[in-house]
């Protein structure tokens, strides 16, 4: 999965040599640790933290989608790629089931995690893996003017008015497809039809997981025709079977060719409104995602850090991991484009006013939920996979809603057998 951060990047290399005389304020300095996160990083990380505790840190970065092959050839071999590692919630089922990482249950105190309330999608069976740092979660993201042109007063709430805006935007000539859909074979596709089902007020599958998007009348069932609708009545761009959400994001929001990011994402809102990177800046907004019932829903996509298990410096680990999740690091840090996790920093930046959209999103925040309650299986990546080659096979008109929602219950089952 795509993800996207805003800060520039800097590596730290640090002497470990231990000091003359010790500090009982600080008790590990001298330690060193290595940590691997993914590009970029804010350029202070690892000053600021041997400012703080004395522990030398050796910040190392790869792009997002680098970083969980690296884990994995060196978790499989029984040695750590790092002391403190990226986590996404997508692999948390694998990771868990690996056994791979420290957990964490007891060195984390509950009020933190009564404070992170995405701490529960890394939570499999009762052990806690990793401790989310940056909060990713789906809004709808409009732009305003485009909406205020068309003489829409109101932030649509349901399904149904969302689709009558977009019909209002593209009849007055304020754009020719005003909503933004990825429908490639990419995860933007999947997870777009992930937040739609919830919009119908459903789920993926029931307990033990099996599928429950496969009846006409069922919410997932529902999130794909009305996709496929969109896309039938002109709302969404035919070459959207083509393009990642990354494309659509910044090809077309951005740029004021589209009007409506169905599954938004809140990272964004600085870039979209930032005049040097986008051509809508002031314009974008981030709005509650609407629904059948008008109650919104959302789901979460965080990011987390974790301890490897092979780890020979957890002491001085789990300290970068507390320090990295506190409430101040994460306020410093949302300069830098990542979205605090704590609900009171994310409360606090918004009072400040230092929170674009900050009122939606503090809202949207508190109805965030994991995508899978039982927990993220180890196989997701196969059945997301399955998800977004038969949403991108219906979209250029090689399956019928019914045949695309029977082979993702077939990947379902096939990701469960290996």
């Amino acid at each position: 999965m795509h993800k996207f951060i805003l800060p520039l990047l800097a590596s730290a290399a640090l002497a470990i040599a231990m000091p003359a005389f010790a500090d009982e304020s600080k008790p590990l300095a001298g330690q060193s640790i290595t940590v691997l996160m993914p590009s970029p990083q804010g350029s202070d990380i690892a000053a600021d933290f041997e400012a703080e505790t004395g522990i030398h840190v050796d910040l190392q970065t790869l792009s997002w989608d680098d970083i969980r092959p690296k884990l994995v050839t060196a978790l499989v071999a029984g040695t750590a790629p790092a002391d403190v590692t990226e986590l996404d919630w997508s692999w948390t089922g694998q990771f868990n089931a690996a056994g791979w990482f420290l957990p964490l249950n007891d060195v984390i105190d509950a009020d933190t995690i009564s404070d992170i309330a995405v701490a529960k999608i890394f939570t499999v069976d009762g052990t806690l893996l990793g401790i989310p740092y940056t909060n990713d979660f789906r809004v709808m993201l409009i732009n305003k003017k485009h909406f205020a042109d068309a003489g829409i007063t109101e932030a649509p709430k349901t399904l149904d008015a969302l689709v009558t805006a977009a019909k209002t935007i593209k009849q007055k000539g304020i754009v020719e497809y005003p909503i933004g859909l990825p429908l490639s074979a990419t995860e933007g596709a999947s997870t777009s039809w992930y937040l739609l089902t919830k919009a119908f007020g459903g789920e993926l599958f029931d307990k033990d997981f099996n599928p429950l998007f496969t009846s006409p009348d069922s919410a997932g069932y529902k999130a794909l025709a009305f996709e496929l609708m969109l896309l039938k009545e002109g709302l969404v761009d035919p070459a959207s079977t083509g393009l990642k959400d990354t494309q659509i994001n910044e090809s077309m929001f951005a740029q004021g060719i589209t009007s409506i990011m169905i599954s938004g994402e809140p990272g964004r809102l600085g870039q979209m409104n930032d005049p040097k990177q986008s051509k809508v800046a002031g314009q974008a907004e981030a709005i509650l995602v609407p629904t059948l019932s008008g109650e919104t829903r959302s789901f979460g996509l965080p990011e987390a850090l974790a301890i490897p298990k092979v780890s020979q410096n957890q002491e001085a680990a789990i300290a970068f991991v507390k320090w990295f999740t506190s409430k101040d690091h994460q306020k410093k840090n949302a300069v830098n484009g990542f979205l605090p996790t704590r609900t009171s920093a994310l409360s606090e930046l918004n009072e400040t006013g230092k929170l674009n959209s900050g009122d939606a999103l503090v809202a949207q925040s508190k109805t965030v939920e994991a995508l899978f309650p039982q927990g993220t299986p180890p196989w997701y990546p196969q059945f997301s996979s399955g998800v977004n080659t038969a949403i991108n096979s219906a979209a250029k008109g090689q399956l019928t809603v019914d045949e695309a929602m029977a082979a993702i219950a077939a990947a379902a089952e096939q990701a469960k057998s290996q």
